[in-house]
């Protein structure tokens, strides 16, 4: 009865102040609009309230300055709000046991729905959307750069059946002119080792494609071979995708198709300026991948530089592989 009695007392004398101000605004005779009623018509406080609120409306105040600093992706997402839900409720009970005014409590009591909803929301797409580790940096390190949410990332790994297959030491991913182009991989870890005819062309590193330069040479509707021979230096895994599935996930979602067409022709530029850089090494000066005749340089006849116009004619030779009849 204490708190309400104090309560009556603080609002008469609001009310007050309120009568006075527009006996004032009267008095003036000015024509006030809806902000300057708000800025300037507006009953000023006379006595402000001496005893702090109760511990629920700090703990509520707390728990929303923390919900405020939660992150990106699902994780921040449903870290803000639970902190955000926790924060209503406190204020709910604030508003329901300490001031008693039933609008604060109905409009925290319908923030608090819609967080929880939200909490509810995200927690079943997280569970959703599990990945085992291997599809997990990989996501990490291409595609969330790229913006490209979990939802349609799990898209494009059912159609490699979410699997990540194992390439022993010095076992080979492709033979020349006997394995057929028929798969997209992406390496996962270890490294990979490229050769034409014995001699060493580049290598191949995690999170690059082991043949971007071969789904690139051909149409949908063409077959062909390999031109090079990959061989595993380390133990590997990768994740690979059929050429025939993959073209149906390109025709179903076309932004998926252009994201692959910008990853693999980005892996062929990698691929191509590391070679330049082995050639300047070898040969003692630099040919520009960018020159229109770079594959038909001539060279002089030495034994140092011939392994250089070996190596770059062969992987212009992997880009244009032989078409099965």
């Amino acid at each position: 009865m204490g708190k309400q009695h104090e309560w009556l007392l603080v609002r008469k004398k609001r009310c007050s102040s309120s009568v006075g101000a527009n006996m004032k605004t009267e008095d003036m005779g000015g024509n006030l609009s809806f902000w300057e009623s708000l800025v300037i018509g507006h009953p000023v406080c006379t006595s402000w309230k001496q005893e702090a609120e109760g511990s629920i409306y700090h703990l509520a105040s707390i728990l929303f300055v923390l919900g405020c600093m939660g992150g990106s992706g699902f994780s921040g997402l449903l870290y803000v709000y639970i902190f955000f839900a926790l924060s209503f409720l406190c204020t709910c009970i604030w508003a329901w046991l300490d001031v008693c005014a039933a609008d604060v409590f109905s409009w925290n009591f319908i923030l608090l729905v819609i967080c929880v909803v939200q909490i509810i929301h995200l927690a079943y797409q997280l569970r959703s959307v599990t990945f085992e580790k291997e599809f997990q940096d990989v996501y990490t390190a291409v595609f969330q750069p790229l913006g490209i949410s979990l939802t349609v990332f799990r898209k494009i790994i059912s159609y490699c059946n979410a699997e990540v297959i194992t390439l022993e030491r010095e076992h080979c991913y492709s033979i020349q002119g006997k394995t057929p182009i028929d798969k997209l991989s992406l390496l996962v870890s270890g490294r990979i080792r490229v050769t034409v005819d014995g001699e060493f062309l580049h290598y191949v590193f995690p999170l690059q494609f082991l043949d971007s330069p071969e789904w690139d040479s051909l149409r949908p509707s063409e077959e062909g071979v390999f031109q090079v021979t990959l061989t595993a230096e380390t133990k590997c895994k990768y994740i690979t995708w059929r050429r025939k599935k993959l073209y149906l996930l390109f025709a179903k979602y076309r932004f998926i198709s252009r994201l692959f067409s910008m990853l693999i022709r980005g892996d062929i530029a990698d691929k191509l300026y590391a070679l330049n850089e082995k050639v300047f090494v070898d040969s003692g000066f630099r040919f520009d991948i960018r020159l229109p005749n770079y594959y038909h340089r001539s060279i002089p006849e030495q034994s140092h530089s011939r392994a250089s116009t070996i190596r770059v004619q062969d992987f212009s030779t992997r880009r244009k592989a032989v078409k099965r009849p």
